[in-house]
């Protein structure tokens, strides 16, 4: 994906205003409100997850970008793991629901909670607010994500904290490896590609491309105490660095590559 023009073109300033943040706008209150009516039979949350999927590849789709995966076989190694990724746009999210083939819950900062719409669906599904400025909140959160985890759950985290301003790695917190170790299962790489530049922090406009979701080797975590949990965050953010570093590399010459949706 070139990178992101700016100022950028008025095409796609007004091809944003007038069709893609409309049309999203409608097919997310559409599936928020079907995702909370299904929620009061749905208790294994199912079927909210299937809605949600279908929100998410149709917001890949109206951002009219392509979205690939690479290292598919990474995600169904496991049957329960943490998957921790960089994240670098509001289009992480539905990234990741529309490329992940399983039920999993998204730990993520409890301001989202707050949005109309989205901070609903978040509720009834059982996603996981996290209070990063609040220690004692956090480590409640973080217990009850290892429940979810034992309980067979898999999890997803953005272990940065927040959206990169650069579109470059930022420090990472250890929430994730410390969940991954407390619940002793795999730590799963993920590295966003492409998603900076399709709508980075503090702009509203799209621009779209090649979208990357690649998946790398699982980390095992059997026999690991929770003071490792430093040690494993480090090789958590080696192992995206890494991938980060591949993503000149044309996806089809990568093995594993699947298109989930294209425009």
């Amino acid at each position: 994906m070139s990178p992101r023009p700016n100022p950028l073109p008025r095409l796609y300033r007004w091809r944003t205003n007038l069709l893609q943040t409309p049309l999203l706008f409608v097919v997310t209150a559409i599936c928020a409100t079907a995702a909370l009516v299904v929620s009061l039979v749905d208790k294994k949350g199912r079927a909210q997850h299937t809605i949600a999927r279908f929100w998410a590849r149709s917001a890949v789709r109206i951002s009219l970008s392509t979205l690939v995966i690479e290292g598919a076989e990474n995600l169904s190694r496991h049957p329960v793991a943490v998957y921790a990724s960089n994240h670098t746009s509001y289009m992480d999210t539905p990234v990741v629901f529309a490329a992940l083939p399983f039920q999993f819950r998204i730990l993520a900062k409890k301001d989202l909670w707050q949005w109309p719409l989205i901070g609903w669906y978040l509720q009834r599904s059982g996603q996981m607010p996290i209070d990063i400025a609040n220690p004692n909140a956090t480590l409640s959160s973080l217990g009850g994500a290892v429940k979810a985890l034992r309980a067979g759950m898999p999890l997803f985290v953005f272990p940065e904290g927040g959206r990169t301003q650069t579109g470059e790695l930022q420090p990472f917190l250890s929430g994730a490896a410390y969940l991954a170790i407390r619940a002793q299962v795999p730590l799963v790489p993920i590295a966003l590609c492409g998603v900076y530049h399709l709508l980075p922090i503090h702009t509203h406009h799209f621009y779209p491309g090649m979208l990357t979701l690649r998946a790398g080797a699982p980390i095992e975590t059997k026999g690991m105490t929770v003071r490792q949990h430093s040690e494993l965050t480090d090789r958590l953010r080696l192992a995206i660095e890494e991938m980060l570093e591949r993503s000149n590399s044309p996806p089809s010459a990568q093995p594993g590559v699947c298109e989930l949706a294209s425009n």
